[in-house]
């Protein structure tokens, strides 16, 4: 009877693990980027019994438990750090208190005082930020420290372009400009100057330009008439309408604003004719329309603050400043591991690397097999609860049957002594 006894001892155990894995399922119901873990059975070896064929076996070996590493729902969250990952991949942390790095799919990230992405556990979120205005995401990885409060400096304007549509029907004028565009630039301290193209018609085809800038903005206006020039020049169209001169080959008409009242440096920055693409004119002229511009484009900007900084697509963290620009600060860096099922669980959602798991391949989303990662949502937890409590019924029936088997197998054994004669 110990062979009976043994036998239904391996399935209460098994079975007890099972239960276990289950519990501890159905607590992480709700724990984002879980992983929920599957329990197997192997039977252990038969044996025979005397010179008959009969081999009852041994019963069940100890529960093997496994991690399942599928793909979870991706929902949209609130958090402007949160991060999921689409497909395959780990977020690559590292623990402050050992320095051992952990691989985790739990992307509800936070940031600290001093600027560190975290977990929501405390791990340094790993990947490459921004030095000087550069992110170089070819180096090693690192932790991320965005840059909260800080200052951007101003830049001068070095570039302006807009597209100018002249009126070919307009008259001749030999006293005003036809057509007048404001131009809004920057200088080295960051405060906006405000210029004025002024567009003048001296026959077919022929135009002049002023630029201008209003006698406030300089330190020692070199006109009485409540504006500066600060450059001119004459335009030329062909038959077609299309812009010949300046050329293609020119480009550019510079200009340079000297002496500013507010102590900048002289400005000097070019207004681009030609798009630098397709070398297509900015400046045209046809007749039937009104004299008319479109959206200017130039590179400066004032000094500003950053206004937020949230999680963008593939992993790139963004900064908006209050100037509208919008930089990217820091970059995610994802580990692809070929056999995730051998990580073995660190707590706190996170994995480490056994004996048995292949070196992890680190580098940028969405390359060589690694997922991509979704700004702004999270990765739901795995576990579905309709199948893990079919289990758990299914479990509870086997180790009831199991105990059943050890109170039979006990009840044969007390009959068996009572056979025995006493002496």
């Amino acid at each position: 009877m110990s062979t009976a006894f043994s036998i239904a001892l391996s399935a209460l155990s098994a079975n007890t693990t099972a239960v276990n894995v289950i519990a501890n399922n159905l607590a992480n119901l709700d724990t984002t980027g879980f992983k929920e873990s599957e329990v197997s059975f192997q039977e252990l070896v038969n044996q025979a019994l005397g010179t008959e064929q009969t081999a009852p076996g041994f019963g069940v070996s100890p529960a093997t438990v496994t991690q399942v590493f599928s793909q979870g729902a991706i929902t949209s969250s609130t958090g402007p750090y949160d991060a999921a990952i689409s497909g395959n991949g780990f977020f690559v942390v590292n623990n402050p208190a050992t320095g051992q790095q952990l691989y985790t799919r739990d992307g509800n990230f936070q940031v600290t005082a001093t600027g560190e992405l975290v977990t929501s556990s405390g791990q340094t979120v790993q990947g490459w930020a921004s030095t000087g205005g550069t992110l170089n995401t070819s180096g090693p990885i690192g932790n991320i420290v965005l840059p909260t409060g800080a200052i951007q400096s101003p830049v001068a304007t070095q570039n302006f372009a807009v597209p100018i549509s002249l009126n070919a029907s307009d008259a001749v004028s030999t006293t005003s400009p036809n057509f007048s565009v404001p131009m809004q630039v920057y200088d080295s301290l960051g405060q906006q100057q405000d210029l004025t193209i002024n567009f003048q018609k001296t026959g077919p085809g022929a135009w002049t330009y002023t630029v201008t800038a209003p006698n406030s903005s300089l330190a020692s206006p070199s006109s009485p008439s409540g504006t500066t020039t600060v450059a001119t020049g004459s335009l030329a169209f062909d038959t077609s309408g299309n812009l010949m001169t300046p050329a293609a080959s020119a480009g550019a008409i510079p200009i340079t604003v000297s002496g500013l009242a507010d102590g900048a440096a002289n400005m000097s920055f070019n207004w681009n004719l030609y798009d630098p693409t397709t070398s297509a004119p900015s400046l045209t002229q046809y007749a039937g329309q009104l004299d008319s511009a479109g959206n200017a484009v130039q590179d400066g900007s004032s000094a500003s603050g950053i206004t937020s900084i949230t999680m963008g697509a593939g992993g790139q963290i963004n900064a908006q400043y209050s100037n509208g620009q919008n930089v990217v600060v820091a970059q995610l860096a994802l580990a692809a591991i070929q056999n995730p099922s051998s990580l073995a669980t660190a707590g706190n959602n996170n994995f480490q690397a056994s004996a048995q798991t292949s070196t992890p391949s680190v580098g940028l989303p969405n390359t060589a097999g690694r997922g991509n990662v979704q700004g702004g949502a999270l990765e739901s937890s795995t576990v579905d609860i309709a199948t893990e409590f079919t289990n758990l019924i299914v479990f509870q029936r086997s180790y009831e049957a199991s105990a059943k088997v050890v109170t039979t197998a006990d009840t044969l054994s007390e009959d068996t002594i009572e056979l025995i004669p006493a002496s």
